[in-house]
């Protein structure tokens, strides 16, 4: 097989996370920038990228990159680029998406629509036909410009990789998965250690962290664009990966992962979005409210996405919400919390000047990842 190169996007701010996930997985890292991590790879890194990969968004072959800054300088360079080794006779191919940042080309559907024609032209050539019927595999495009250097990639993945498939039905505001694991990755959680959600809502938190304590791939139980790609991809590396991931799973294992929401029917809807997910056993859900949230162990962790302000609760709550986390979280025994939100009062309210914050992108939102820090337990005898 031959290596390609593999863009990954994913939330602003935790290119970091995912950087070293990739490297996990075994590949080099061509670039880092703003919002995605670029690697090295042979065919079966698709498969195995969608597969394993907790925080990327999607996974895109990359075609080609280059500077334009007018129209007839895009078509040019598009067309100038090898599409007959992506896409076959019959492949149905598009610009799925195009987004334009700080450069002179910035009208995503001109760029949509030239980049198109551009490709048309290109396979006319080559095939030497006058029209595509587009009736076999998909092969979408997506397109970023960046200070005009423009980066083309062929989606792979199809739906974002947040959509795991064991959460069909989400409360209000719900944090996406790929968030939820990054932000657990960012802690020094451990599965032997004690994790609550006390704001839980529809379990993204306890449900990704008994996933990673389980060794549950998140990308085992949905399909990929990719898979019918055979011209470049063939079958037996999708099989092998799913194999080394169910190879991988370890869950009748011990482990303290608990998950609260002062809803009822919201736990209700985290107890079998983690039924879905496989990992029920491995997590107590409960209804309680946050100030009734208590634990007897010391050294445990708070990991959890509170109310904002902007959709759940009138912003004339919050100062209360955020006062009783913070009298809770007084009364355990040397414990650490993390929380992701927008509410500029956060930390005044909580009782606490956060220890570290970390500004994430949750979609268009700005938010603040704060992390109150305990001590580290004492290392046992052995």
């Amino acid at each position: 097989m031959n290596k390609m190169e593999w863009i990954a996007p994913c939330h602003f701010g935790l290119e970091s996370v995912l950087k070293r996930e990739i490297q996990d997985l075994g590949y080099e890292i061509s670039q880092v920038e703003d919002g995605r991590v670029t690697f090295y790879g042979e065919a079966d890194a698709a498969c195995r990228a969608n597969i394993f990969l907790r925080t990327a968004e999607r996974v895109l072959l990359k075609v080609g990159s280059f500077k334009a800054v007018t129209f007839d300088e895009l078509f040019e360079k598009t067309k100038a680029l090898p599409w007959e080794a992506y896409i076959p006779k019959d492949g149905k191919f598009w610009v799925a998406k195009a987004s334009s940042v700080k450069s002179k080309l910035f009208s995503p559907s001109d760029i949509q629509s030239i980049m198109k024609k551009a490709m048309v032209e290109r396979l006319k050539s080559k095939y030497r036909i006058q029209w595509f019927q587009e009736d076999g595999a998909s092969y979408p495009l997506r397109v970023f410009l960046m200070k005009d250097i423009v980066t083309i990639g062929i989606d792979t993945s199809g739906d974002s990789l947040h959509k795991r498939g064991y959460r069909p039905a989400a409360g209000k505001a719900p944090i996406s998965e790929t968030l939820a694991a990054a932000l657990i990755m960012l802690t020094p959680w451990r599965k032997d250690r004690i994790l609550v959600d006390p704001f839980c809502g529809s379990g993204t938190f306890p449900i990704e962290a008994a996933m990673m304590t389980a060794k549950i791939a998140p990308g085992m139980n949905r399909s990929f664009t990719a898979e019918t790609w055979t011209n470049l991809i063939g079958k037996k590396y999708w099989y092998e990966a799913i194999d080394e991931a169910n190879d991988l799973i370890e869950d009748e294992i011990e482990t303290d992962i608990q998950g609260y929401d002062i809803d009822g029917s919201v736990v209700r809807m985290a107890r079998e979005n983690a039924e879905n997910a496989g990992v029920a056993h491995l997590i107590h859900f409960q209804e309680r409210a946050v100030k009734d949230l208590r634990h007897p162990k010391k050294y445990g962790f708070i990991i959890t996405n509170p109310p904002y302000g902007e959709r759940l609760e009138d912003r004339e709550t919050l100062p209360q919400i955020y006062r009783e986390f913070g009298e809770s979280f007084k009364g355990l025994d040397n414990w650490s919390a993390y929380m992701i939100t927008s509410f500029e009062d956060a930390e005044r309210y909580f009782g606490r000047k956060a220890d570290k914050n970390r500004k994430i992108y949750n979609g268009m939102l700005k938010t603040y990842f704060y992390q109150f820090q305990g001590p580290k337990p004492p290392r046992q005898k052995r």
